[in-house]
């Protein structure tokens, strides 16, 4: 039993670090945001499903709370099926790459 717990922490010591390792790059965000664009990229835009709610512009957020926010759909630890449906399918990569392309961005207003 110690074993396995010992192999645990250390498994979890390494993505850690893994994570940590990871540097979000801007340019190679534009193939990979062609999905948030249809709904984070219209002023004023309110989605549907699962309800009517106002979607936000993420533009101008800081790269970190883009990361969490997605790391968080990915997890389930937000409930958003459209959101966990696209987290899901991102890398952590991909996540940093996306959160460092929309933290560069001019934030817009909502109308």
């Amino acid at each position: 039993m110690k074993k396995l717990f010992a192999l645990l922490v250390l498994a979890g010591i390494t993505q850690a670090a893994a994570a940590a390792d990871i540097v979000g790059n801007a340019k190679a965000a534009p193939a990979k945001i062609e999905m948030c664009i249809g709904c984070h990229g219209i002023p004023g835009y309110k989605a549907t499903f699962p309800e009517v709610f106002q979607v936000p512009m993420i533009g101008g957020q800081s790269a970190k709370f883009i990361e969490n926010a997605l790391q968080g759909y990915k997890k389930g630890e937000r409930k958003h099926p459209s959101m966990k449906g696209i987290a899901v399918s991102l890398s952590d990569q991909d996540i940093a790459d996306i959160a460092a392309y929309y933290s560069q961005q001019t934030a817009t207003k909502q109308k």
